[in-house]
C-alpha cells in the first residue's frame, strides 16, 4: 500500500474517532483538566520568568511590576527588559504547536511539520534577507512571512506529484530547509559585525532581545491567525471523512486543504520572525496532546498551542537559569529534544509502510 494521500484515508491517518458506547470521543473529558493544568503551568513558568534574571526580584513584586504596580524600577525592569522575552515565547510556542498539528492532521501524517518541511527555514531567510537589506525591526514579520510562503511554493513545485507522498514530502521538506539554512549562515557571515549578532536568532532559534514593536506586530498577526484556525477546525473535521463523503456534504476539498495549508503556513513564518527555525515543537507537541488528550478535536487543537507555548517558555527558562553555558538559544534545548524524536518517527514511519506492504 503506498504511503500516498489520494481519495480516501490512508492506513494509520490521524483522524477522530468516537466510542460507539457513549458517542463521545475517546479522551474529550480529560480536555477540560488538561487546559486547566496547562495554565496552571504557564502562569507558574510566568512568574519564573518576570522573577528571575541578573537582578532577582520577589515573584509577588515581579508579578505586580508586570501589570504596572509597585516601584519603578521593578517595573521597568520587568515590563520592558523580561516581559517582551517571556511574550515572544509564548506566542512563537503557540503557533508553531497549532502550525503542526494543522499540518499533521491535514496530511495525516506524524511526521508532517513546519520544521521538517522547510517552512521554518524559509521564514529565517526572509528575516535575514530584510535585514541585511538594512530594513525597520517591524518589516520582519513580513518578510519572514513571504520567506515561509517561498519554501511552500519550493516544497510544492517538488514534492507535488499526483498526490502527496509523504516520504518525498519529508525528503524534499529537509532539503529546502538545509538550502535556505544554508543560505541563512552565508548571509550572517556576509553581514557587517553590527548586523550579524542581531541575525545570529535565525540560524538557531532565539527569544533572546525581543522588543515590544516585534512582539505586538508579530504576535498580533499570530492571534488573528489562530483565530481563523479555530474557524476552520469543522473544515477539517469534514475532511477527516474522506474526500469522498467530504465531496458528498459540499465540501470543496481542495479548496479547504489550501486553505489550511496557508494558515498553517501563515502561523509557523510569524512564530519564526519572534524565535527563529525553532525545532521540535511544532514536530512533537501534537504527539504529546493526541496522546494525552486523544484524537484531534477544537479542544485539543487549543490544547496543543497552550502546549506548544508553556514548552517553548520552559525551554527557554533552561537556557536562561539551568545550563552550565550561559548565553546559548532557546533552539539549541528544542534541537536536542528534537532529533532523536525526528528519528523515532521516521522509523515507525517506515515500519508502518512495510507492514502495509507486506
Amino acid at each position: 500500500m503506498s504511503d500516498v494521500v489520494r481519495n480516501g484515508k490512508p492506513a494509520g491517518a490521524l483522524s477522530p474517532a468516537t466510542s460507539p458506547a457513549t458517542g463521545h470521543r475517546p479522551g474529550s473529558r480529560r480536555t477540560p483538566l488538561l487546559a486547566v493544568a496547562g495554565v496552571v503551568v504557564l502562569c507558574a513558568l510566568v512568574t519564573v520568568a518576570v522573577a528571575n534574571g541578573d537582578m532577582p526580584l520577589p515573584p509577588v513584586d515581579a508579578v505586580k511590576g508586570l501589570f504596572g504596580v509597585g516601584d519603578s524600577a521593578t517595573v521597568l525592569v520587568v515590563q520592558e527588559f523580561r516581559a517582551p522575552r517571556m511574550v515572544a515565547a509564548i506566542v512563537a510556542g503557540a503557533g508553531l504547536a497549532v502550525a503542526g498539528a494543522l499540518l499533521q492532521r491535514l496530511f495525516r501524517n506524524p511526521l508532517a511539520s513546519p520544521d521538517v518541511m522547510g517552512v521554518t527555514g524559509g521564514a529565517s531567510f526572509g528575516a535575514v534577507a530584510m535585514l541585511a537589506a538594512g530594513a525597520s525591526q517591524a518589516l520582519v514579520p513580513l518578510a519572514a512571512l513571504g520567506g515561509g510562503l517561498l519554501a511552500a511554493v519550493l516544497l510544492g513545485v517538488f514534492a507535488w506529484r499526483a498526490g502527496v507522498s509523504v516520504t518525498r514530502l519529508v525528503l524534499v521538506g529537509l532539503a529546502v530547509q538545509a538550502g535556505l539554512s544554508a543560505a541563512v549562515n552565508f548571509m550572517v557571515v556576509r553581514f557587517p559585525a553590527e548586523l550579524a549578532g542581531s541575525a545570529l536568532q535565525w540560524t538557531t532559534g532565539s527569544v533572546y532581545g525581543r522588543t515590544w514593536t516585534e512582539v505586538w506586530s508579530a504576535g498580533g498577526a499570530v492571534a488573528v491567525a489562530l483565530v481563523v484556525a479555530f474557524a476552520l477546525h469543522r473544515r477539517l473535521a469534514v475532511l477527516d471523512l474522506g474526500d469522498d463523503s467530504a465531496g458528498a456534504l459540499g465540501l470543496n476539498t481542495n479548496a479547504a486543504r489550501l486553505q489550511v495549508l496557508v494558515v498553517a503556513i501563515v502561523l509557523a513564518s510569524l512564530a519564526a520572525s519572534l524565535a527563529g527555525p525553532v525545532a521540535f515543537v511544532a514536530l512533537a507537541v501534537p504527539h504529546m496532546v493526541r496522546f494525552l488528550a486523544g484524537p484531534p478535536t477544537a479542544g485539543t487543537l487549543a490544547l496543543s498551542g497552550l502546549a506548544g507555548a508553556v514548552l517553548l517558555l520552559a525551554s527557554d527558562l533552561v537556557t536562561q537559569h539551568l545550563l552550565p553555558v550561559s548565553g546559548l538559544p532557546v533552539g539549541v534545548v528544542t534541537a536536542t529534544l528534537g532529533a532523536p524524536w525526528l528519528l523515532v518517527l521516521m522509523i515507525r514511519q517506515s515500519s508502518s509502510v512495510n507492514r502495509s506492504v507486506r
